[in-house]
């Protein structure tokens, strides 16, 4: 059935990289007075606008299509068309990301009566153009006028992605039906009080009453109906039902929804020639043009006018190899993440930097590293432009993804059927690339590897593992509890990076937020990889203008590293967080590590905070297991 016309409106804006993080589809955005979830991709519509051209990153594509199949053949932003501030009831006003008000319950902030939107007591309002968040549910039979209907707040949930409306008639009832009315009135009384959730639900025909408490917990869950396998966002249930067991949620939980996604920087190909790196630059428009027509595309196609100074027959060749590559990134095994951090490390380790393009500019500002670094670093590198696309291919509820295990948690699709193409935005910023000394990290490996620092990492690592397939290990006969285990060198690239991310952000004024961090540490196929890169890729100005990139000079970062180290030392938790490890039965995976010290946001860290410690890399307590136990 066709929605109708008036539900059919503007209700507020995101912006694009909330698409990727916290309102994608399936997720549940909370607006000021109700609430909506983001459909599914077979609801959205770029026909028709201008602005809609897909995003042109082939390593990253080629990586969706590892993930998610071979359907998937265009990176698209979000829809979108100008105007909106000149004619905010004109054309820009029926284009955007397509929502249906969920839970499909609200509850009169008067009266308290709870009833669904098909109830026909409640109306929808939105009558203001210029402020579509204003928009609102009212109750239409209430005693005072139009009195404003906000969304009842609990819904079902389970780990395999499926959300649902609460059965509050079946709940209240105790799974029977009304004895006094076919369609019970009911009504949502909160009780107030400080032991949890106290809100009780009432049947106005029957008398009859249940606390919400009765549903909450494991002894709850026994209360609820099974679940009935529904993807709200896809407008459908699943014919085979689901084996498990609901359980409930608060509207605005921040586990509801948890987004995966995959992120790729837009660098040229390492070692290859100009005339590859410009066939992979501009791939979208190279690659739909056959050998024949080269002589045309040069005259009318923009993208050949950077081709000139080769021959058809050597552009042919370099679309060959590079097709060829992104059809040989596809056969890796389905147990394992894309592989998108290669070709990034090759760039910014390599010996010779590329040539400076719009969309990445690197440039050794000293060579060899400063005196006072040379313990330190490496090689130093300062990117002055990076371009950041990420895609969203999935999300998950109540379980976070795993970055490195695709199998771990179940992973919801974003459409009815295969999708030909995925949400994306694409951010620019700056960074700075850090380098570690190979002999340096080679020599604290043999050192920690046997420590017994070290042993209670890897056995929580394992618990960790056993923890989430608890569900699933007896019927796997392969259960491998340290697969994926990151590695010694992990921990300490990545402790070093959140030291440098947090003293940034302290002494000079970027937030935490606004950074991100990619962590180039070892693989079975390359385990001499050593690197850091800190850099800004948010849509808004701050530390896109050189500022990030100036830390890098020499003075400065002497400082700024000097600082990092010395404040790893101490922290204001210890000798709590200092003396921390993780030990049986827990199974968090950090040590001395804290919000005091060590954590960042959530959209900064690669990890989630995850595999952290102090002491591999400052000598907190034994100056052994750091990776620097003489500080500058």
């Amino acid at each position: 059935m066709t929605e109708p016309a008036i539900l059919r409106r503007r209700v507020g804006s995101v912006r694009p990289s909330h698409l990727m993080f916290t309102s994608g589809v399936g997720a549940l955005v909370d607006l000021p007075n109700f609430s909506v979830l983001v459909k599914g991709l077979d609801d959205w519509n770029h026909q028709g606008l201008p602005e809609a051209m897909p995003i042109a990153e082939p390593r990253l594509l080629a990586a969706v299509q590892q993930s998610i199949g071979k359907s998937v053949q265009k990176l698209m932003p979000a829809p979108w068309m100008e105007g909106l501030d000149r004619e905010p009831a004109g054309p820009a006003s029926k284009i955007g990301v397509p929502v249906a008000p969920f839970p499909g319950w609200l509850r009169c902030t008067h009266c308290n009566e709870l009833g669904g939107l098909d109830s026909g007591i409640f109306r929808f309002e939105n009558t203001k153009p210029r402020k579509p968040h204003e928009a609102r549910f009212f109750h239409d039979k209430c005693k005072k006028r139009k009195p404003l209907a906000v969304a009842a707040r609990f819904v079902l949930t389970c780990t395999n992605g499926h959300l649902d409306d609460f059965p509050y008639a079946h709940f209240v009832h105790r799974g029977d039906k009304c004895q006094k009315a076919s369609h019970p009135r009911l009504r949502m009384e909160d009780r107030g009080g400080n032991l949890g959730a106290n809100v009780e639900i009432k049947c106005v025909n029957c008398g009859e009453r249940r606390n919400i408490r009765d549903a909450q917990g494991k002894r709850g869950e026994e209360n609820l109906p099974h679940c009935r396998g529904r993807h709200p966002h896809l407008a459908t249930f699943d014919p085979q039902g689901c084996d498990k067991r609901p359980k409930l949620l608060v509207v605005g939980a921040s586990n509801q929804w948890f987004a995966k996604g995959l992120a790729a920087l837009a660098v040229p190909q390492s070692g290859a020639s100009a005339l590859d790196a410009k066939v992979e630059l501009n791939w979208i428009a190279v690659s739909g043009i056959d050998k024949p027509m080269y002589a045309w595309a040069r005259e009318n196609a923009p993208a050949f006018k950077e081709l000139d100074q080769w021959t058809d027959d050597e552009i042919a060749e370099a679309v060959a190899r590079h097709r060829a590559k992104l059809e040989g990134a596809g056969d890796d095994k389905a147990d394992k993440n894309p592989d998108l951090r290669t070709a990034e490390w090759e760039v910014f380790s390599a010996a010779k930097l590329p040539d400076p393009n719009s969309d990445f500019t690197l440039r050794r500002a000293y060579q060899p590293v400063p005196d006072e670094l040379t313990g330190i670093y490496a090689d130093v590198v300062q990117a002055e432009r990076l371009r950041e696309v990420r895609a969203l291919i999935g999300f998950t509820r109540l379980d976070a993804p795993d970055p490195e295990d695709p199998n771990l948690v179940k992973l919801v699709p974003l459409a009815r059927s295969k999708p030909t193409w995925v949400p994306a935005s694409e951010v620019r910023g700056e960074g700075i690339f850090l380098k570690v000394s190979e002999d340096l990290l080679q020599e604290w490996e043999e050192r920690v590897e046997k420590s017994e620092a070290m042993g209670l990492h890897r056995e929580a690592y394992a618990r960790h593992r056993r923890n989430r397939y608890s569900d699933r290990i007896a019927s796997m006969s392969d259960f491998d509890d340290m697969a994926h285990w990151p590695g010694a060198r992990f921990i300490a690239l990545h402790t070093l990076s959140h030291l440098l991310i947090r003293t940034i952000s302290l002494e000079c004024g970027y937030s935490s937020a606004s950074l991100s961090e990619r962590i180039y540490s070892g693989t079975e196929d390359d385990p001499r990889r050593s690197g850091i890169l800190i850099y800004t890729a948010v849509p808004d100005a701050e530390g896109t203008l050189g500022g990030l990139v100036s830390l890098a000079e020499p003075e400065q970062l002497v400082r700024l590293t000097r600082r990092a180290l010395a404040d790893a030392r101490h922290c204001s938790s210890d000798p709590l967080c200092a003396e921390r490890l993780p030990q049986a039965p827990a199974d968090f995976l950090h040590g001395a590590a804290c919000h005091v010290c060590l954590f960042v946001s959530e959209t900064t860290c690669e990890r989630g905070n995850k595999f952290l410690d102090r002491r591999f890399v400052v000598p907190v307590a034994d100056s052994d297991l750091a990776l620097y136990p003489d500080l500058p």
